[in-house]
């Protein structure tokens, strides 16, 4: 994968599950470990449970000291030990678990008027509720000078904010304000892993030097601002979904990465300075959730009332691509805005191609220019991808440069360009990424073309003597159609952790995003741009996962009485999988239709969120049930759950049971039934009235039925319904199948996604 836009953080879902490797080259030598303890278990001698913690450390290690105690996203400690005295820590009484630590990594003006904002302000709260809201970003951190920041107009900040503005490299308490309420850092997890911050390359205080967390908090809830842009490109105003919601940021990001140690210590600390919603753009690999410290941390927020959106990942469009798939968490995948930059390409042999681009910089000659392929200006065997020094000056000087895109940054291709004399690069996909473009700000007159231009403009070059072209920068266009198309690059299902949970959730705009940024760093994020700039595009599920955070917010400030599960539950059903004429949401990795794997339950639809009808609603003792029928042991749900549960011996627990807004089907092809039921259970939260159910399908040798298929309400009651679903044939099937269940009445159509799949 190389959607890395920029420097510091290649998008890819990688975990490193540092000090495995230390403790097996030398038993000496340390790493970090986070230890989930047990505070029911505390014997009554102690006074405080960090007495009992540092006793329970110091009979292992006499040296060892704890980083951070957690008191909300987890009962207990991190710290430094060796494999050894990890062990004999793990094997104490009230110690629950000693996991090590995980490195986490980013996943990286339209939108308001794409999603309909615009033209229904007055739907939304502006009172005082709309901004007792408070947002909290864990990223990289704030650039507080974006005007994006701007409160004017603001009232006092709300009363039940705990938080603090804390001060480091240049940053101060001043730099929070009434919409920057709150900026917090964490980093002994990152020292104790890489050694103390480098303060001249980096701010060891909540300032951005990176961008990212800029570019997340504003998407969410940035305040209105006039006349933004990059370079031209995007103009208009720029505003966060929740405009009127407070921002709190929590830099656990840095240049080394995002340690799991760090993202506890914030959620503990976002629960009890009183955030409302929690914007995670970050992910890790694919483990238990009660081995996942976002998994865990998250479960604790949720039980505080706190909904959790995260992004899907960058690892698209390969299948079991997810992190972040807990059902206690809203999960996010990304697609395609009504606009687009298009770059065109035209070959001296007349032929032209669209391609996509950012530049805007001195102007390429009128005339047309020689085009090399870079594999053939260049010694090396990976010379095509345009990898740092590979090509060769004396060949690539005053030409422009074909490079296919892969391994290292789109935007560091066309710095290696420029370092060696070429004039411009077209950058070419490959089968990996298909027809998706994103556009990126080149340093250098470049344009990018999906993988069908770029075979044609290959074999143009491979056959002409003399090959030559121009590249045309047409500005910005919108009202590109379709639109949405499922971005390639977003992760997929089906989830590799519980089939039964359909992930992602949803998808919002993520593909050429305008947000506020960093001033220390250029929209690039390469150390050669000096170039600075208020405002960046960039793209990636780190920017749609923010989308859904702000419009999270303001459904909360419309139903502050609302739990995260019924907010989440309004966002899903109203989504939409089908465009205006009734097909399917295209996939722009393959252009075909795309399925709930990739869309979940399709593109979010805020307006008609607001009002959504019905929803389905979760407590915390149906998440407790749901790892019940997971088999969890009641260890593994203490470290979740921060007390003690047992599950009921003598009740059947399901996980087809759990009350969750779509449907994954999951039949056992070693000689199980084939008859799957789920239940669920629906809330009214509009006036009172009867929802019929409808229910639509690919799937032939799968019969679907529901019972009732009526369902009359009065305000605010709660019913019951069964979907069976039945295998027909008796040989299992290769081919996952769709379908649609859609409760609906005069007013409200209620959707639920459903997948079917043979395990």
């Amino acid at each position: 994968m190389e959607f890395s836009f920029h420097r510091s953080f290649p998008v890819v879902l990688l975990v490193l599950l540092m000090g495995f490797s230390d403790a097996s080259s030398s038993s000496s030598l340390k790493s970090t470990y986070i230890v989930h303890m047990a505070k029911s278990e505390m014997p009554e001698s102690y006074e405080h449970h960090t007495v009992w913690y540092e006793s329970s450390l110091q009979s292992v290690s006499e040296s060892a000291e704890m980083l951070y105690t957690y008191e909300n996203a987890v009962h207990g400690f991190s710290t430094r030990l060796t494999a050894e005295e990890a062990r004999l820590l793990e094997s104490q009484t009230g110690i629950l678990a000693v996991l090590p630590e995980v490195k986490y990594e980013l996943h990286t003006t339209r939108t308001p008027q794409f999603l309909g904002l615009d033209k229904s302000a007055e739907m939304f709260p502006e009172s005082s509720s709309a901004s007792e809201v408070v947002v909290g970003v864990l990223d990289t951190g704030v650039w507080p000078e974006s005007k994006s920041y701007d409160d004017t107009g603001f009232g006092p900040i709300p009363a039940t904010w705990k938080g603090a503005c804390e001060t480091g490299t240049n940053f101060t308490a001043s730099n929070c304000n009434k919409k920057l309420i709150g900026a917090r850092f964490f980093s002994k997890g990152v020292e104790a892993m890489l050694g103390p911050i480098d303060e001249t390359t980096e701010s060891k205080s909540p300032r951005d030097d990176d961008g990212h967390g800029t570019h997340t908090s504003t998407t969410a809830a940035g305040s209105v601002v006039t006349g933004a842009s990059l370079f031209g490109y995007a103009a208009g105003t720029a505003r966060g979904m929740a405009t009127r919601a407070r921002i709190a940021a929590y830099k656990v990001c840095w240049k080394g990465g995002c340690f799991s140690s760090d993202i506890l210590a914030a959620i503990d600390k976002a629960i009890s300075d009183g955030v409302n919603v929690l914007s995670l753009s970050l992910g890790g690999g694919m483990s238990d959730y009660f081995r996942d410290s976002v998994a865990i941390g998250s479960f604790s927020a949720m039980e505080k009332g706190i909904l959790i959106s995260c992004s899907a990942g960058n690892a698209g469009p390969s299948a079991y691509s997810l992190s972040n798939v807990a059902p206690w968490i809203t999960t996010v995948g990304a697609g395609t805005l009504d606009r687009d930059f298009p770059a065109l390409v035209s070959l001296g042999n007349g032929l032209n191609y669209s391609g996509v681009s950012l530049y805007r910089g001195n102007a390429l000659p009128d005339s047309p220019l020689p085009i090399i392929y870079a594999g053939n200006a260049t010694n090396a065997t990976n010379g095509n991808l345009c990898m740092t020094g590979t090509l060769s000056p004396e060949l690539v000087a005053g030409k422009i440069v074909f490079c296919d895109r892969g391994m290292n940054a789109r935007v560091q291709k066309g710095a290696v360009v420029k370092a060696a004399g070429g004039l411009g690069m077209v950058l070419a996909n490959t089968a990996a990424n298909g027809e998706e473009l994103v556009a990126d700000t080149h340093l250098l007159p470049a344009t990018a073309v999906g993988e069908k231009a770029g075979n044609a403009i290959k074999k143009y070059l491979f056959t002409e003597a003399k090959p030559t072209v121009k590249i045309v920068f047409e500005g910005t266009k919108v009202n590109v159609q379709p639109s949405p198309v499922v971005a390639a690059f977003s992760s997929r299902g089906p989830n590799s952790i519980t089939s039964q949970i359909l992930k992602p959730d949803l998808i919002a705009p993520g593909v050429n995003i305008l947000a506020g940024w960093s001033k220390a760093v250029g929209p690039t994020g390469l150390p050669v741009d000096e170039r600075r700039v208020d405002f960046n595009i960039i793209s990636g599920t780190s920017m749609s996962c923010p989308h859904v955070s702000g419009l999270a917010a303001l459904i909360k400030s419309a139903h502050p009485e609302w739990s995260p599960a019924a907010v989440r539950s309004a966002l899903m059903t109203t989504a939409y999988s089908a465009y205006k004429d009734g097909k399917k949401l295209q996939d722009s990795a393959t252009g075909k239709p795309s399925t709930p794997f990739d869309h979940g339950s399709g593109h979010v639809d805020p307006i008609a969120a607001l009002n959504p009808g019905l929803v389905y609603d979760l407590t915390v003792d149906d998440y407790l049930g749901f790892l019940c029928a997971l088999n969890y042991t009641a260890t593994q749900i203490t470290s979740l759950a921060k007390r003690k549960f047992e599950c009921d011996a003598g009740k059947k627990y399901s996980v087809n049971d759990l009350n969750y807004p779509s449907f994954a089907v999951v039949f056992d092809t070693m000689g199980g039934a084939n008859v799957v039921k789920h239940t669920r259970i629906l809330t009214n939260v509009g006036p009172a009235g009867t929802y019929k159910a409808l229910v639509t399908s690919d799937s032939k040798t799968v019969k679907i039925t529901v019972e009732p298929e009526e369902l009359s309400f009065k305000e605010n009651e709660k019913k019951p319904y069964t979907v069976t679903f039945t295998s027909l044939g008796s040989t299992p099937q290769k081919v996952n199948g769709f379908g649609r269940l859609e409760w609906s009445n005069a007013k409200n159509v209620v959707g639920s996604p459903i997948s079917i799949s043979w395990g």
